[in-house]
């Protein structure tokens, strides 16, 4: 048994044995194909035998120890372990076959083809190896054989050469006279130039002398045509340019070259300056077209029709001119410009230091003849536009001057050195600020004509016998000279956007897109604007305009008009400029707020001023009803006067138009009717029972100074105080100047029995109608008190009137 288990134990170890060399076999082929036998080299640098994964590796050895330290069990574990990895190991080199397959395949191939080609290459290379050594013993030999005759071939070739030279030369008059007679110019001048310097150089020989003098006598005549073809105002374009460069290949000088082609040049361009002038001064065309008729009659031809001279004789408009003279002067002043630098300045010299000198006088000469032309033609842009002037539409004025700027541009790109676009620029910004001059001035110009309606408007009632300035009529106003400032204001600056629409070429500019939009539309026209309608309010308000003062009701207007401008107009119209003409920093501008604020001071003095005129119309009444009546000699009162009745009529007219302007405002709580009647009669009462005590007993009291002690207690009244923007603080106001108007023109009077009484019938019938119209009613009654006891002061038999009777006469009156 044991016998038979070692001896399967053995056939064990040698079939391990085997397929472990196997394995290291394979494993050792990939890693040479791989190229990792050196890199493997270092790490497996140990000599064990017993290390399975070394390269020194002994199985009989390893084995032996195995044998010898692990148990049964153990080496039966390892021999399934080792069985599992072997397996493994195959399953991992098949797949590695199986994936680099073809790539096998095709290094298979490569390396066959690669002999195939190489062997090709070496059979050329041999062949062509044996052609060099061929051709260089060929070299060689040619050489060897032709070196006593190579001397002497180039000597013949040389005298070859000269001889064909001398007989050029010899041939070359009757070659330059042939070739002018056929107009081949440009031929003869190459002939010339080619033989020029050797004539010259040689002339000082006879035979070479005689030929020099015949051909300079056929160049100058070459000259001559060439001359005469360069003046010919019919000669193309191609043959103008063929003139001058053969005369300056004939050493013409450059300067009277350039000169004689400016001067043919300004011929075209002062007809077509004469056409823009005759544009802008129509009479010149009426003289030109007077000397045509009569040079027409002297020759027997038969002058124009009528209407062919009405045709010539009407005037273009903006867009058209500038049209003109775009097509005309400046498409033939370009192609002037275009055509001689190309003749003067980048012609292709023989010699840099001439080319530099002509190109030197040419521009300076180019220059100067540009500059003076364009003068005259920006001049005559320039009067043109100013004809333009009056002109509301900004439309076709902006689309003449984009067209006239962009081809100053191209003018510019040929000619950068004369800044001509900035002179082209310069004229388009002159001309839209004289444009807001004039719409500032015909926005000023329509406000005036906006306050000279509304003074017809309001004067037309009384010639109809109507009432002036009724409360609709006022409001209607109102929103007419609103509505038609506002629209006017929004046209002008629709208008003014033109010059900077997106396809304008020069509204990209930093002038148009900085200081148009803020200095000159923003400052220079709205906000001049809008202060000006202040200023002239204002001035009307004062009487030093030169209309002299306004009516009241236009000033009542104009505190209404201005005091929508503080609420919403100005805010408006500045945010409409600020979108229109984006205009975003803040730092420059006016600001709203400031605008508002000189709107509402505005405001508030025309406001003021309208009390003040309607007090003191009130007034007026009132001082000639007191300083006109014999207070001593009157009858006794049996009505009330006419004048108190005119007072109430005309304060509540007033009423009625700031009624239909302004709020109504804020009132105190009002008495009743019966009470206010009650309080007059006792306050009369009172007033009676104390002028009674005061004569009675004047020594022992003065009514002056009882008078004044009961002023002391009293509330102070301001007469010319500012007003509210309400109706009721403007009536108030109004009669307040008119009642104390009244109170002084009392206490200079001396008064009878009826004057006393007169007076206070009449300040008891203001009292009843005086009290709707005022915040407070105790103000009226208050001054009312104070005239009936001026009155009683001022009287001589102060008895006053019963307050029954007085009621009885104002209730009839």
């Amino acid at each position: 048994m044991a016998t038979s288990r070692e001896g399967n134990a053995g056939d064990d170890r040698e079939s391990i044995s085997a397929e472990e060399s196997r394995r290291r076999r394979k494993h050792g082929m990939l890693k040479m194909f791989y190229g990792l036998d050196d890199e493997t080299a270092g790490a497996q640098g140990s000599l064990n035998p017993v290390d399975i994964n070394g390269a020194h590796f002994n199985p009989e050895v390893y084995l032996a120890k195995l044998m010898k330290e692990k148990r049964l069990t153990e080496l039966i574990d390892r021999e399934s372990d080792m069985v599992k990895q072997i397996r493994s190991l195959d399953s991992d080199m098949q797949t590695l076959v199986y994936e680099n397959y073809n790539k096998f395949i095709s290094a298979t191939d490569t390396i066959r083809k690669m002999k195939t080609d190489f062997k090709k290459m070496e059979e050329e290379m041999d062949s062509l190896a044996s052609n060099m050594d061929t051709i260089t013993e060929f070299s060689a030999s040619i050489s060897g054989t032709l070196q006593d005759r190579r001397e002497q071939i180039t000597k013949l070739s040389s005298v070859h050469t000269l001889l064909k030279k001398l007989q050029f030369l010899f041939e070359l008059p009757a070659r330059l006279k042939k070739c002018i007679e056929m107009k081949a110019y440009s031929q003869a001048v190459r002939y010339y130039v080619k033989a020029r310097a050797v004539l010259i150089q040689y002339q000082h020989m006879p035979s070479f002398h005689g030929i020099e003098r015949d051909c300079s006598e056929i160049v100058n005549e070459l000259r001559t045509k060439l001359k005469e073809q360069f003046r010919d105002r019919e000669s193309s374009a191609k043959q103008l340019a063929e003139s001058v460069d053969l005369l300056l290949q004939l050493k013409e000088p450059p300067d009277e070259l350039c000169d004689e082609f400016l001067a043919h040049a300004k011929q075209k361009l002062d007809e077509d300056l004469e056409e823009i002038a005759i544009q802008v001064d129509p009479t010149k065309e009426q003289e030109e077209i007077k000397s045509d008729d009569k040079s027409k009659e002297k020759k027997g031809e038969e002058s124009e029709r009528p209407s062919e001279k009405m045709m010539k004789r009407m005037p273009m408009d903006i867009l058209e001119f500038i049209d003109s003279g775009c097509n005309g002067f400046q498409s033939n002043i370009c192609l002037l410009i275009a055509s001689y630098k190309e003749l003067f300045v980048n012609r292709q010299a023989g010699d840099p230091q001439e080319q530099e000198e002509l190109e030197q006088v040419a521009h300076a000469k180019l220059g100067e003849f540009v500059n003076s032309r364009l003068q005259q033609y920006f001049t005559y842009v320039q009067q043109r536009i100013e004809a333009e002037k009056s002109s509301v539409d900004n439309s076709l004025l902006v689309r003449a001057l984009d067209r006239f700027h962009r081809r100053l541009q191209a003018i510019d790109r040929l000619l950068p050195e004369l800044k001509i676009i900035e002179r082209g620029r310069s004229i388009v910004s002159s001309t839209a600020k004289d444009r807001i001059t004039f719409y500032s001035g015909r926005l000023k110009q329509h406000f005036a004509e906006c306050l000279t309606d509304i003074r017809q408007s309001l004067c037309a009632p009384r010639l109809a016998g109507k009432q002036e300035g009724s409360s609709g009529n006022l409001a209607e106003l109102l929103n007419t000279i609103s509505t038609s400032v506002i629209e006017q204001l929004k046209h002008v600056l629709t208008n003014l956007k033109c010059f900077i629409a997106s396809d304008i070429t020069f509204a990209h500019t930093p002038y148009f897109r900085g200081n148009f939009c803020l200095y000159d539309v923003r400052e220079g026209l709205l906000v001049t604007f809008l202060r000006h309608i202040f200023t002239a309010s204002l001035d009307l308000c004062n009487g030093t305009s030169d209309k002299g003062s306004a009516a009241p009701a236009l000033i009542l207007i104009l505190a209404r008009l201005l005091l929508d401008f503080e609420s919403t107009t100005i805010n408006q119209l500045i945010s409409l400029t600020d979108e229109l003409f984006m205009l975003s920093d803040q730092r420059d501008m006016t600001k709203a707020a400031d605008l508002c604020t000189e709107a509402q001071t505005a405001a508030q003095k025309l406001l003021n001023q309208y009390v003040r005129v309607q007090g003191l119309q009130i007034s007026q009444m009132l001082r000639k009803s007191v300083e006109t009546r014999d207070w001593l000699n009157t009858i006794e009162p049996r009505n009330v006067r006419a004048v108190m009745k005119r007072v109430v009529e005309d304060i509540t007219t007033i009423d009625a138009q700031v009624g239909a302007l302004f709020e109504e405002g804020v009132r105190k709580a009002h008495s009743s009717d019966s009470s206010r009647r009650a309080q007059s009669y006792s306050v009369s009462r009172q007033q009676q029972q104390r002028m009674q005590r005061s004569y009675a007993s004047s020594a022992t009291f003065d009514t002056s100074l009882m008078s004044n002690i009961q002023k002391l207690f009293s509330e102070r009244i301001e007469i010319f105080s500012s007003v509210e923007f309400s109706k009721v603080s403007v009536l108030t106001g109004i009669v307040k100047i008119s009642l104390k108007t009244f109170l002084e023109c009392v206490r200079l009077r001396t008064f009878g029995r009826y004057g006393l009484q007169q007076i206070q019938v009449d300040t008891h019938y203001l009292n009843i109608y005086l009290w709707r119209f005022v915040s407070d009613e105790k103000l009226v009654h208050f001054l009312l008190d104070e005239i009936v006891g001026s009155a009683v002061h001022r009287c001589l038999d102060a008895i006053l009137m019963e307050t029954s009777i007085v009621e009885v006469i104002c209730e009839r009156g």
